[in-house]
């Protein structure tokens, strides 16, 4: 029963925020008007026209396609990369000094730099994305791997473990612990990243569609954008990322129905 009570009090927090910030907008609209602050009647309306007129899916399918190759290829050279540097110091000094200019370099620079190395399209977006999220992911694998208690090694090698639960039990749920709340960040840079690149280097998408709307000073239709780009990403997190952090860490679980 408490566990239940925890749960609803949890979605009725975040139903009042939502609410909350639904009234506030709605103000702001009634306050400066329409053209500057479309209300969310104005932006879902948007949203409506742009499915009837059979924008809204191809649109959706560009920018998830994008953000999700870019994001998919920026974890899986950050996390290797990150988990080397983390277990090897040598490693990790000559990296750490790359990382931390690629961090520095802004998505804007990136994406003139795409579009002069490969032209306008997808790969430009694509490449923008993995640009400016692998230090992201590199960054979380590192701290993960080099805080590695060494009290769990020292046992698996007094209980003569073998290298699968070591990986499995001891290294992997410290290191999955520094390693989500960075592909969470991640995931939320590519999306915006995805949105800017398509502003400049494509005809289609999300950011396309902005582009567009700026054009037709479309005010309304911008906002309706720009609500398709937050669901698409509160949709992968809440759809992928966090189910997949459930399974990745069980004993996180275990502690919060100990403590309901």
């Amino acid at each position: 029963m408490s566990r239940l009570i925890r749960t609803s009090l949890s979605w009725g927090g975040s139903l009042t925020g939502m609410l909350l910030f639904v009234a506030l907008w709605e103000w702001g609209s009634l306050n400066y008007g329409s053209f500057l602050l479309p209300g969310p009647r104005d932006a879902l309306l948007s949203i409506q026209g742009f499915w009837q007129q059979g924008e809204l899916l191809t649109a959706v399918w560009a920018t998830t396609w994008r953000a999700m190759t870019g994001f998919a290829l920026a974890s899986l050279a950050g996390l290797i990369l990150g988990l080397l540097a983390g277990l090897s110091h040598t490693l990790g000094r000559a990296l750490e000094p790359v990382s931390t200019v690629l961090l520095g370099i802004p998505p804007i620079a990136w994406i003139v730099l795409a579009i002069l190395w490969f032209g306008s399209g997808s790969m430009a977006a694509i490449y923008t994305v993995a640009a400016t999220t692998l230090p992201v992911t590199f960054a979380g694998a590192q701290i993960g791997a080099r805080t590695l208690d060494k009290r769990l090694q020292e046992m698996g090698d007094v209980y003569r473990a073998s290298i699968w639960m070591r990986l499995w039990d001891f290294y992997l749920p410290h290191i999955v612990s520094y390693v989500f709340p960075a592909l969470i960040t991640a995931l939320g840079v590519a999306w915006k990243v995805t949105v800017m690149a398509e502003l400049f280097a494509t005809e289609n998408g999300v950011g396309a569609g902005l582009a567009m709307a700026r054009v037709n000073l479309d005010t309304a239709g911008a906002m309706g954008w720009i609500l398709v780009v937050v669901a698409l990403l509160l949709i992968a997190e809440h759809g992928f990322l966090r189910p997949l952090q459930k399974k990745m860490e069980p004993w996180r679980q275990s502690v919060s129905q100990a403590k309901a």
